[in-house]
């Protein structure tokens, strides 16, 4: 979070003078209040005129004050929560597909949307109450030094038994926060399931019980946060309990030196000071503790979990090597097992840099484990995966996934622009977005859109054709400068034209491409370098041409 700030810096000082400029106001109100009731002791005599006057001067400058204040913070906060945004994402996409695997889809979607605005709601209110608050404390007690120095030592003694109190409360408000997260993430998780089997459940008569457990899954999550806001109303009711304790002391000493001659116009202000001092502290430390706890929902959104790295594989540690391709990835004698099944049985084959690779077997016959081996998504077989000589095992996630993608049947598409779809919200140079776009041919897509790459599709590009969708997705790839190209499946969705388009840009690419696929495009597919072809675990490596050839033949 310190860090968050710190890139902020320019912003977060604006938002500071902005805090600022609300404990100005409350000193002003003060002020006004104390004088008008100066005024007023002097009973007949009191300039009515000057009250007015000074009340319409104050209420003026309080408006002022805050249209002031609010511009200074709203850039502050729209850039902190892009910044969370953006890093939330950044942490998802840089998952290997092992971490990324070990939770639910939605629980990242919860991550993405519950968590920010929880973040979103309880950190900038908080922050800035706390800051003001603060703020109040320390200059009240300096105001009050000056006049009441005695009153002020008993209000330094009063602050600290409250920071004691508030402290006790600290770590449960942040574990509560942390729990109302845990039970956003299982909502969220089963609310998705049951739409997505909705049409199931409602063919068997299953959507009263699955609407009973939605149900249940809500009342635990409303439970958690009633726990959580409780606890936080007992705690500030208590802390305030304190507080009106500390005020009737305030008034005592106050009716004490009415006697040594003490005016009604200091009295006020003492009392005023006094009373920031305990319920400006009050307000503080509830707080403090709620900024903190925004600070461990930033922290699980945005950084690596340690529990995800060391669970998901112990060798990773030993993991040293960068990804390179720059002549080969060898296959040697690989065996792979589902259980007690053997799909891969000594599997030895090459895969050259910028050669074009098609996977093919029938169904269950091991298509997409052989391509889950290549793409370092399994690594317990047995064998060696090669990368130039580097055993896959010693390679660095990370460096391998910056230089591969990915591209599936079902192509997912961002609510946004048509930049961000290819980019995938990451600093990419206009020349690479532009050689994305030419290579899978959407220069015709996007010229014909009123606002060309900053055009927003509706969702998962509802308005674009199937085609249109996966070249998308290829462009993604290529702005990315990947250096192979998995495909799963990639026409299997659209029909024999598109599918033959899209499988010429495929082949078009300079890439390393490997694919999957169970169609024959006459004229196209021959065009593959090489067939490897899983047939009772083995894989047979054959010219392109030639086995379709035998294909067609046979």
């Amino acid at each position: 979070m310190k860090e968050l700030l710190w890139n902020k810096r320019g912003k977060f000082v604006q938002y500071l003078f902005a805090s600022f400029l609300f404990i100005i106001d409350h000193f002003v109100q003060i002020i006004t209040f104390s004088v008008i009731l100066g005024v007023i002791e002097q009973g007949a005599d009191a300039d009515l005129n000057k009250i007015i006057w000074i009340a319409i001067l104050a209420g003026v400058y309080n408006v002022v004050n805050f249209i002031i204040s609010r511009m200074l913070r709203i850039g502050f906060m729209r850039d902190i929560i892009l910044e969370v945004r953006k890093q939330a994402f950044d942490k998802i996409m840089r998952m290997s597909f092992k971490q990324f695997s070990r939770k639910s889809k939605d629980v990242y979607l919860s991550n993405l949307v519950n968590d920010i605005n929880t973040f979103e709601e309880s950190f900038f209110v908080s922050l800035l109450n706390f800051l003001i608050n603060t703020g109040m404390f320390i200059l009240s007690f300096i105001a009050l030094l000056f006049l009441e120095p005695v009153l002020a030592g008993y209000m330094v003694i009063a602050s600290a038994i409250l920071y004691v109190i508030s402290h006790f409360f600290s770590k449960n408000t942040v574990t509560l926060q942390e729990e109302v997260s845990l039970q956003n993430e299982i909502f969220t998780t089963n609310i998705n399931n049951t739409f997505q089997g909705l049409e199931i459940l409602k063919l068997n008569r299953m959507d009263d019980k699955f609407l009973h457990k939605s149900l249940d899954g809500l009342r635990k999550l409303e439970l958690r946060k009633y726990i959580f806001n409780i606890f936080a109303e007992c705690q500030k009711n208590l802390i305030n309990v304190i507080g009106y304790v500390i005020s009737c002391f305030l008034m005592l000493y106050l009716c004490l030196n009415f006697d040594k001659g003490m005016t009604l116009t200091n009295a006020a202000i003492v009392f005023q000071l006094g009373a920031m001092m305990s319920f400006n502290l009050i307000e503080a430390f509830p707080l403090w503790n709620k900024v903190k706890a925004s600070s461990k929902i930033y922290e699980k959104i945005t950084k690596d979990d340690e529990e995800d790295n060391d669970s998901v594989d112990d060798s990773d540690n030993e993991k040293t090597e960068e990804f390179t391709i720059n002549q080969q990835i060898e296959v040697r004698d690989v065996s792979f097992n589902y259980g007690d099944k053997e799909i891969l049985h000594h599997a030895n084959f090459v895969i050259e840099k910028g050669k074009k690779y098609l996977i093919k077997g029938v169904s269950g016959a091991g298509k997409s484990t052989l391509i889950n081996l290549l793409s370092m998504t399994y690594d317990n077989y047995d064998g060696q995966i090669l990368a130039d000589g580097v055993d896959y095992k010693k390679i660095k996630e990370r460096t391998f996934h910056d230089k591969v993608s990915f591209i599936y049947q079902n192509v997912f598409l961002f609510e946004d622009t048509i930049r961000n779809n290819i980019t995938l919200y990451k600093e990419i140079p206009d020349n690479l977005i532009q050689k994305a776009v030419e290579a899978c041919d959407l220069s015709e897509l996007i010229s014909s859109q009123e606002h060309g790459l900053d055009q927003v599709l509706k969702e998962n590009g509802k308005n674009l054709s199937g085609g249109q969708r996966q070249r998308i997705s290829i462009a993604r790839a290529i702005a990315k400068d990947s250096e192979i190209l998995f495909v799963d499946e990639g026409t299997s969705s659209l029909n024999e034209e598109l599918g033959r388009e899209i499988e010429k840009v495929f082949l078009s690419l300079p890439q390393t491409v490997v694919a999957i696929s169970h169609r024959y495009y006459e004229g196209i597919s021959e065009q593959y370098d090489y067939v490897l072809e899983i047939k009772n675990g083995e894989v047979l490596q054959s010219v392109a041409a030639d086995y379709f050839g035998e294909v067609v033949t046979c």
